[in-house]
């Protein structure tokens, strides 16, 4: 992937999924360390009982930390989600926000535990806070990041992957 973090977040912000349920990508740090969304609460992503949407909640949280991961490891790595969870823990109105970070002691643990061809499972934990901080979801990810095969049918090395 090689896009700049300016035409990434243009892209999910005319992405169709992102655009039908009002999820809006508002910042993509330059050196991808960070990105943060954010939903308003709109007649077409409210549900019967007037809050957010919980499958609109789950699409605010689902690509980013992958694309996150993706970019700051470079094309030596395949990044994947492997596993995700979404605890609600109260109605979700007005505008809500979620934050991403993937720090450099994360990469660095994932570049340690790939090394050897072996695959890393990081973990990750999400909050999606409403206008006024409060906690209205937490979301646990876990990614799948393996160094891809060299055509000689070995792993790239570490040093390539920096």
């Amino acid at each position: 992937m090689n896009w700049t973090p300016r035409r990434l977040r243009w892209l999910l912000n005319i992405y169709p999924p992102y655009l039908g349920a009002g999820i809006r990508t508002d910042f993509i740090d330059p050196q991808w360390r960070e990105i943060r969304v954010s939903m308003k609460l709109r007649w077409y992503n409210r549900n019967i009982l007037g809050t957010h949407f919980g499958g609109s909640m789950y699409s605010m949280v689902d690509p980013h930390l992958v694309l996150l991961a993706m970019n700051r490891l470079g094309a030596d790595y395949t990044v994947w989600d492997k596993s995700a969870e979404i605890q609600f823990l109260r109605p979700g109105l007005g505008r809500l926000r979620a934050t991403f970070r993937v720090t450099d002691q994360e990469l660095n643990t994932i570049r340690e535990q790939t090394a050897g061809g072996e695959a890393a499972c990081p973990h990750f934990v999400i909050d999606v806070v409403d206008e006024r901080d409060a906690l209205v979801a937490r979301v646990s990810k876990e990614l799948h990041v393996r160094l891809r095969k060299d055509p000689k049918g070995g792993t790239k090395s570490k040093a390539a992957s920096h």
